[in-house]
């Protein structure tokens, strides 16, 4: 059967589902909402979207071609990869990554700040510290392969229920159902999920199990991934194109822009902080190494002050790096940068020292033209950025171009 043979025979028998309210928002208990769940799931045709997916299917680095076996180092790789980041940033730095450590034993043999190096840029970094563990978990545990159950897959550093799910179901065809920002929107929308997120996880995991087809439990978590990245997305959904647009309860409402539901965010309360850039007649820059514990951890920086809530300008001196001589020059303007639970704005000095200047304990000089070398997170590469565009009349400096 065609893909629109297909979607139509969807269209003819399977009607717009919904799901009750939970206890205390109607009359209906849980045992009863989960009957609820069954007889809504069981109008929906999961081998429609498998048939879409067959047509569809997008063309990634990491994804196996039809009738190759998946790897599951590639897949592990690129799932890590993509938390939190957009394929368009991921692509390049899956295929530097798989270029010099092709396989997991590779990057087990590797030096941790050798993949913090190669990471940065991407952000989250605690998820190059826990790609590393993990390699040399993988290759000391198990002999360079990869688990094939979810609570081995669970029990190796970094890996967490997503990713165990992603690996099982798209390396080892296992019944499992990954649920990312993609899937969630798809589900929400698909059953009308009232409840907010986060606390609506629970209940999108239990609607995304209960889709899973007896086979091909790889190419169904793909397939949603897809469906939720193109046709099903956070603005002007293409319903029209969607194999499941007949049964989509937020469709039949009209309302599914509005889907999936989500708690206000608190934004943290904003930090702010000195940074001071140190430049050194033979072309050189001072910079240090991050705690092994915290925020960035491990990563490379420019020598700062802390960054808090109350942090006082006419103080930030106090914290700048002992330097004999250095005649610190605050520079116009500053670097602002979000992280997760918090903005920050920094504060940029800048200093001229002689060639003979030496380090501080605990730093090093480095030369500019090797930065890119160099586990700078991309609020540093700010700083720097900041600092060398005013040393060259504002514009920004080469070396920041990967």
């Amino acid at each position: 059967m065609t893909v629109a043979a297909r979607t139509q025979a969807t269209k003819k028998i399977a009607p717009a589902v919904t799901l009750p309210r939970k206890r205390g928002r109607g009359k209906l208990g849980q045992g009863g909402r989960e009957r609820a769940v069954l007889e809504a799931s069981a109008q929906i045709d999961s081998e429609a979207l498998l048939a879409w997916y067959d047509g569809h299917a997008r063309v990634l680095p990491w994804r196996a071609r039809r009738g190759e076996r998946p790897d599951p180092y590639k897949v592990w790789l690129s799932e890590i990869m993509l938390q939190q980041t957009t394929v368009k940033t991921v692509a390049p730095y899956y295929a530097r990554f798989l270029k010099r450590w092709p396989t997991v034993e590779a990057l087990a043999q590797a030096e941790r700040d050798d993949v913090l190096r190669a990471w940065a840029g991407l952000g989250y970094y605690a998820r190059a510290r826990n790609l590393h563990a993990c390699a040399r978990a993988v290759a000391e545990r198990h002999g360079g392969i990869f688990p094939d159950t979810l609570d081995a897959l669970r029990a190796l550093p970094g890996i967490g229920d997503y990713t165990a799910a992603a690996v099982a179901a798209i390396a080892y065809d296992m019944p499992a159902v990954p649920v990312d920002g993609n899937v969630e929107r798809v589900m929400a929308r698909l059953f009308a999920v009232e409840d907010e997120l986060p606390a609506a996880k629970g209940e999108i995991k239990r609607l995304a199990h209960a889709l899973l087809p007896a086979r091909r439990s790889g190419d169904f978590a793909q397939a949603l991934m897809d469906l939720g990245a193109t046709h099903c997305s956070p603005r002007r959904p293409a319903c029209a194109l969607c194999p499941w647009t007949a049964c989509c309860a937020a469709r039949g409402r009209g309302d599914q822009e509005t889907f999936p539901r989500k708690a206000p965010k608190r934004e943290g309360k904003p930090r702010r902080g000195a940074a001071f850039v140190a430049l050194r007649a033979d072309g050189r820059i001072l910079v240090q190494q991050r705690p092994d514990k915290g925020l960035l951890a491990s990563m490379t920086e420019v020598p700062g002050s802390e960054w808090s809530h109350d942090f006082d300008d006419r103080r930030a001196l106090r914290a700048s790096p002992h330097l004999s001589g250095a005649k610190w020059r605050r520079l116009p303007g500053a670097v602002s940068h979000v992280f997760t639970h918090f903005p920050l704005k920094l504060t940029v000095y800048l200093a001229h020292l002689p060639k003979a200047a030496r380090a501080p304990h605990g730093a090093r000089w480095v030369k500019i033209a090797d930065l890119p070398g160099e586990a700078l997170p991309k609020v540093m590469r700010k700083v720097i950025a900041h600092a060398l565009g005013e040393e060259q009349g504002g514009h920004h400096a080469k070396w920041r171009r990967r």
